[in-house]
């Protein structure tokens, strides 16, 4: 059943890995799409158009619509012109998968100001770009009386919601990623609009090279175990996310093999309370008191 048959969808960091495999499956579903990709390195260096064309190829080897992109989406004139692009080609855009994204593994002490940039750029500037792009596009067909049902889907990570050692950087930007889409759920669903998350744990160039993470996500020596860090096993949620009939906004999820998890998010419990301001030492008696008492000797 083609589920996401009449639908336009962007894939961004669509030449290989997860991408590539979110841009298979949506044209097997039946979406036309735009494959983009610069085709960089992973520390974002670098630029290679075949990749983005070698996909192309393979959807429509297999009877697919695609066309191939190769605009660097952290560049807000890029992200404009990928937008423009694809409402050229396809009439109209109805789904933004932002996968693009670039890694620069160091502890924080070692981390340079360049690397620190150049990361917050290829995943938070890649998420704002292609993103506005879109939004724009969507409101101004929202404010024309145009029906709108639209998606935006996009890779946060469990480095930046739970932590990952060596990863300061990239845990920022993908925490930064997690918070625009809760708060741009609420702002864009007024256009219909749905904007969602997700921390996929999957085999890819960025998890391969993290320390202690290649040896867990490689694939099984029997072709015939499910491969649980198989990167494909991520794209039917991202499928479904970009289903017309899909009504789930504002969330951010876990996927990893067949499993799928919902972040509940930040929230506050009552700790200690006081009728007036507290004095320093008032403050310290009642904490050491309270259940941070067993995570320090003294708080």
């Amino acid at each position: 059943m083609a589920t996401l048959a009449d639908r336009v969808v962007v894939v961004t960091g669509a030449g290989r890995g997860m991408g590539r495999e979110h841009a298979l499956l949506c044209a097997r579903e039946g979406a036309r799409v735009v494959v983009n990709d610069l085709g960089c390195a992973a520390d974002g260096t670098g630029a290679d158009p075949s990749l983005a064309a070698r996909v192309v190829e393979e959807i429509t080897r297999a009877g697919g619509q695609a066309v191939a992109d190769h605009e660097d989406v952290a560049d807000a004139g890029g992200a404009q012109r990928l937008i423009d692009r694809t409402i050229a080609a396809f009439g109209a855009i109805d789904v933004l998968v932002n996968n693009a994204g670039v890694l620069r593994d160091k502890m924080f002490v070692n981390t340079s100001e360049d690397d620190f940039d150049a990361v917050m750029r290829g995943h938070v500037k890649a998420f704002f770009g292609p993103t506005q792009a879109a939004a724009r596009y969507w409101r101004a067909r929202a404010k024309a009386g145009t029906a709108v049902d639209c998606s935006v889907i996009s890779m946060s990570s469990t480095s930046g919601l739970i932590g990952q050692v060596g990863q300061s950087s990239y845990g920022a930007a993908k925490a930064a990623i997690a918070a625009l889409t809760v708060i741009l759920a609420d702002e864009l669903g007024r256009y219909g609009v749905r904007v969602n998350a997700l921390t996929p744990v999957a085999r890819t160039r960025m998890t391969e090279n993290v320390p202690g993470i290649a040896d867990l996500v490689k694939a099984p020596d029997s072709p015939d175990d499910f491969d649980v860090y198989h990167p494909g096993n991520v794209s039917p949620f991202v499928a479904w996310l970009a289903r017309a009939d899909c009504a789930v906004s504002g969330r951010v999820f876990y996927v990893k093999g067949g499993q799928i998890g919902l972040y509940e998010g930040w929230h506050h419990e009552p700790l200690v309370t006081s009728p007036a301001r507290w004095t320093v030492a008032d403050l310290g008696d009642a904490l050491n008191r309270s259940r941070l008492a067993g995570e320090s000797a003294a708080v």
